[in-house]
């Protein structure tokens, strides 16, 4: 009797050691070097996002932060490590809607989205842009609906490859409208644009930092913007709303994630750290250039666009018929 009461005390003795020791490290945290993983080669903003976050955190916490980028496979092999990473609190996702987009897209993927990979905080956002090459007879949206619906495939438009963003976007808007146009895919939306620039390709959909240059200099028409209102850095291209199309949606989102698993309070605790980051002068800056706004929210709320969104993707990707694969 006296040993089993020895061993249960023993038991209690170490279990509550074990949790005590659990706490500390989350209520230390950060104690060592945070990583985050972009999905993404250098150069995009996502990975630009990352730096100048990541500077502001290891600022704040006096912790070095490291990026890591990790492309390819249509940024499932990024998202893919960070999900198999330890839910430790070190390890971080910093992602964009093609995270939402590979859920619906792809069949089989390395890991399970919506149950490997936990939502932290979004840190940016920003309007999606309609262009066309300057000779395009129709110039406004109306008269290009118009002529689409008249005419099947009579516009061609460009994108970062079958089943980005920039693809799927302008699907979007086709699915809406009922209407047709042959996808040219590239190997980057840069490309896309640089086509579209040069007469070859009809229309895109592009992110502010990817089309405002061009707009500016009056290499390309300025077609339609989303969101409520027209974009400062090119006031006379109107809404989709103001064009007349008010149920086009589309955002680009940038967010930070984590590896399901990690401790609900080290999820706080970064979620504090990037409202702070967002909020100080040099991400500011930075992300007016690019033409986004910094925001943020909550893990519950980014959890829930995630889910709406890969729902929507899904139907887009059925009605569309796009197939894609990972090889």
């Amino acid at each position: 009797m006296k040993n089993i009461l020895q061993l249960r005390t023993l038991c209690f003795v170490l279990l509550f050691s074990i949790s005590n020791f659990g706490y500390a490290q989350t209520n230390n945290w950060p104690n060592k070097v945070i990583k985050i993983i972009v999905p993404f080669a250098p150069g995009s903003f996502t990975d630009t996002a990352a730096r100048i976050i990541g500077a502001e955190i290891s600022k704040h916490t006096g912790q070095t932060v490291i990026i890591d980028n990790k492309g390819g496979a249509g940024s499932t092999l990024g998202t893919d490590a960070v999900a198999k990473s330890a839910p430790d609190g070190y390890t971080f996702l910093l992602t964009d809607n093609s995270f939402a987009v590979s859920t619906a897209l792809y069949e089989k993927l390395p890991y399970q989205p919506l149950k490997d990979i936990t939502q932290v905080s979004l840190v940016a956002d920003a309007p999606a842009v309609l262009v066309g090459r300057l000779n395009l007879p129709q110039k406004n949206l109306k008269e290009i609906v118009q002529n689409a619906r008249a005419n099947p495939n009579a516009y061609n438009f460009g994108s970062g490859g079958i089943g980005s963003s920039a693809h799927l976007a302008l699907e979007a808007f086709l699915v809406q409208n009922n209407l047709k146009m042959t996808h040219i895919p590239f190997k980057g939306i840069a490309s896309a644009i640089v086509d579209v620039v040069a007469d070859r390709v009809d229309l895109a959909i592009g992110s502010v930092g990817s089309t405002a240059p061009f707009i500016r200099d009056g290499k390309l028409m300025g077609v339609a913007i989303s969101g409520n209102q027209r974009h400062p850095l090119f006031p006379q291209v109107p809404t989709f709303a103001q064009a007349g199309f008010p149920n086009y949606k589309m955002t680009y989102w940038f967010g930070v994630m984590a590896p399901s698993g990690t401790p609900n309070d080290i999820i706080e605790k970064m979620h504090q750290e990037i409202v702070h980051a967002i909020q100080t002068p040099q991400v500011i800056d930075v992300f007016k250039n690019a033409g986004v706004n910094p925001t943020s929210n909550s893990p519950t709320e980014f959890s829930k666009i995630i889910r709406d969104e890969s729902a929507m993707w899904s139907e887009i990707i059925k009605k569309s018929d796009i197939k894609a694969n990972l090889n």
